[in-house]
């Protein structure tokens, strides 16, 4: 996402402006009001007598709401300035709002002629980014004092509608206002902003779906103070790690969505601006990372995922029995299998992560009903990891893509095309096995032996997974381990040799506990070694591999979740001092950006840029970096529900001091834990 740009946001709903509030069409910088993979506003431009304005400052009131301090005229005119505008900017249940006040600074009373340009392409999300040229048919018409943008094509039809609570000349290409303000006085409108996703009969498809109150922005205030003081409260003697916390939580429930099938209940979002959706793997690990602060999303995640499991072979979609979703899109794309996400199921990973957040969801919450509840499709998904993910029938979780034409090829949390590498830069040809993929299915099945046993009634089930488990992890060291190297294997390819890359998703096994415990000092020495890290965090792909690049989306940068998974695996595994430093390093690398950590940032060695730099075009929020914090947390403290009980063990870095985490929710009620790292630093 471009830097400069500013947001607002709710959920799958948000606004992408210039810091001046205005919308302009641009493939290099994408703005607009999107809504259900749409864009319904390609255009909103606001002059005053003709004059662009520019922005003075601006204030993130909450993540709904923005307000922007302006002024027409270049630069070199603000201190002259004898008028000023001020937008606020929010969006609520679903609508978007622009308060526009017009003040006259003069001694004599002015007439002003205010203008907002507006237009739309309707444009998918997808396409945002390229030019598009609309299949459709494009029209603009005033009705009733409103503006109507509308799109139709065939059955697919999306409006766009702007009212104004004071009168204005509205046309097909915006609204004009003329009028006369007195001295040091002030003109007020508010421009109301409606997404309709129509059916044949004109009526919105969401309307007897979507339950979502409208609330006064005091109202919406006052939700986020109530998400604030539920969850667990902070302190900590290092500035950056408390407001690292308080943004997190911010921006969690920012990303908070209800999906038109579970209107009464949030799951995460996984980020804007190109993934504000249903998604599995972004939600599940999102919902794994934020147990100890918000455990009610993992069930609604859970809830929303079962929904949707895949049923039926549908090679398009790349759907099989059992299998867990990777995303659900609702544009026009998507409407005529243009592309598969209605829904889409090209990820190996998020199946056997399904079952991993049932276990660790009835770990912490107590709530047996839900685990009974999705009894099926918990062993649905196990079954899937052997029915249809041993695509060789070698015991190992493979991905190849069925749908050919735009499937994903690399099936992985790394998506992208070359992430999947040699370390001499050669690709393997599917299907590919890669490491991480394993550990999931281990930790998968041993967790899917404690629901059997324990709340199934299915002891032999149980010793069935537990057996295959145990195998899987002795074929496992057999064929990952490369002996004159000290690490695991970054994949298998297709005829079983080892894809020899040394990268980040072997920190993954430590968090599943397939790694055995003679190797692990090994694994952990090359994670925090100088090719892997580079001082704020574990690269995705090592120094000194032929592909590596410090700004490459997968093959060089750092990424906070990934890091996260690392820091507990490693905490797992009894390396306390080792997934200290990487909490260190990226609570470190927050600081620099308010606390908000992004998707991803650059791999450059952090004694030659002194300071992270962004990686361009991440999402931001997302809601995985945005729960690392959360996870990372609970490596320091080493929390972990065992029964009835939470058991804390701090191992925290002398940077951190004191570190006091009140109310953690759980079985147990709400308990304290309190960790610090002075002893240490005196120690030392």
């Amino acid at each position: 996402m471009t830097a400069n740009m500013v947001r607002v946001l709710d959920g799958n709903i948000f606004v992408l402006s210039a810091d001046s509030g205005d919308i302009e069409p641009s493939v290099a910088h994408p703005s607009g009001f999107f809504d259900m993979d749409t864009r319904f506003l390609s255009l909103w431009r606001l002059s005053l007598n003709g004059e662009r304005l520019h922005a003075l400052s601006i204030a993130e009131r909450d993540y709904f709401a923005m307000r922007f301090f302006l002024v027409p005229g270049e630069p070199t005119h603000y201190v002259d300035a004898k008028a000023s505008v001020i937008r606020e900017r929010s969006i609520n249940a679903g609508v978007f709002e622009e308060r526009l006040t017009v003040l006259n600074h003069d001694r004599e009373p002015v007439e002003f002629t205010v203008r907002m340009d507006v237009a739309s392409d309707f444009s998918p999300l997808y396409m945002v980014t390229r030019e598009w040229v609309p299949m459709g048919d494009l029209y603009r018409r005033v009705e009733d004092g409103c503006l109507r943008l509308g799109y139709r094509r065939e059955k697919f039809r999306r409006e766009t509608v702007i009212s104004t609570s004071e009168p204005a000349a509205v046309d097909e290409r915006g609204l004009t206002y003329t009028v006369r303000v007195e001295p040091n006085r002030e003109w007020t409108t508010t421009l109301r902003v409606l997404a309709l996703v129509l059916r044949p009969d004109g009526r919105d498809v969401r309307e007897p779906l979507d339950r979502r109150p409208r609330r006064t922005t005091a109202e919406q205030q006052e939700d986020l103070a109530t998400w604030l003081a539920r969850a667990p409260q902070l302190t900590c003697d290092w500035a950056a790690v408390t407001a690292t916390y308080r943004r997190s939580l911010v921006d969690l429930a920012a990303l908070r969505y209800s999906p038109l099938a579970l209107p009464t209940e949030a799951m995460p979002a996984a980020g804007l601006p190109w993934h504000a959706t249903i998604t599995g793997r972004d939600s599940i690990l999102t919902s794994f990372q934020a147990l100890p602060v918000a455990p009610e999303l993992a069930g609604a995640t859970l809830r929303m995922l079962s929904t949707d499991q895949g049923t039926v072979l549908d090679d398009f979609r790349d759907e099989e029995p059992g299998k867990i979703l990777r995303e659900f899109r609702y544009g026009e794309l998507t409407a005529f299998e243009e592309r598969p996400e209605s829904p889409y199921y090209g990820s190996a990973d998020v199946t056997p992560l399904y079952v991993i957040l049932l276990d660790e969801y009835e770990r912490w919450t107590g709530d047996a009903a839900l685990v009974r509840e999705f009894e099926d499709e918990a062993r649905a998904a196990l079954n899937w990891i052997d029915e249809y993910g041993d695509l060789l029938g070698d015991g190992y979780v493979r991905y190849r893509r069925r749908n050919e034409r735009n499937g994903l090829e690399n099936q992985s949390w790394k998506e992208s095309t070359e992430a999947i590498c040699y370390a001499d830069g050669r690709l393997p040809e599917p299907p590919r096995a890669t490491c991480e993929l394993q550990g999931y299915a281990y930790d998968a099945k041993r967790r899917g032996a404690r629901l059997a046993r324990e709340f199934w009634g299915d002891p032999a089930y149980a010793d069935r997974l537990e057996r295959e488990a145990a195998a899987l992890r002795e074929r496992f060291e057999r064929d990952f381990w490369i002996a004159d190297r000290g690490y695991y294997a970054l994949a298998l390819d297709a005829e079983g040799r080892q894809v020899d890359a040394l990268a980040s998703n072997m920190g993954h096994l430590l968090w599943s506990g397939i790694v055995d415990e003679s190797r692990a000092a090994q694994v952990a020495a090359h994670l925090l070694g100088p090719r892997l890290f580079s001082g704020w965090g574990v690269r995705t792909l090592a120094e000194g591999q032929a592909r590596y690049n410090p700004l490459g989306y997968q093959v060089g940068t750092v990424w906070p979740f990934d890091n996260a998974l690392i820091a507990w695996g490693l905490r797992r595994y009894g390396f306390t001092e080792e997934a200290g430093r990487i909490a260190e390093g990226i609570i470190d690398a927050a600081h620099y950006v308010d606390g908000r950590l992004p998707e991803a940032f650059a791999g450059y060695p952090r004694e030659l840029t002194r300071y992270p730099v962004l990686y361009p075009g991440a999402n931001s929020p997302q809601a995985l970096a945005t729960g690392a914090t959360f996870l990372l947390l609970r490596a320091l403290l080493g929390l972990e529900p065992v029964g009835e009980h939470l058991v804390m063990e701090p191992r925290v870095p002398a940077r951190f001091g004191r570190v006091e985490l009140l109310d953690i929710p759980g079985r147990w009620g709400r308990i304290d834990v309190i960790g610090s790292g002075l002893a240490r630093a005196d120690a030392s």
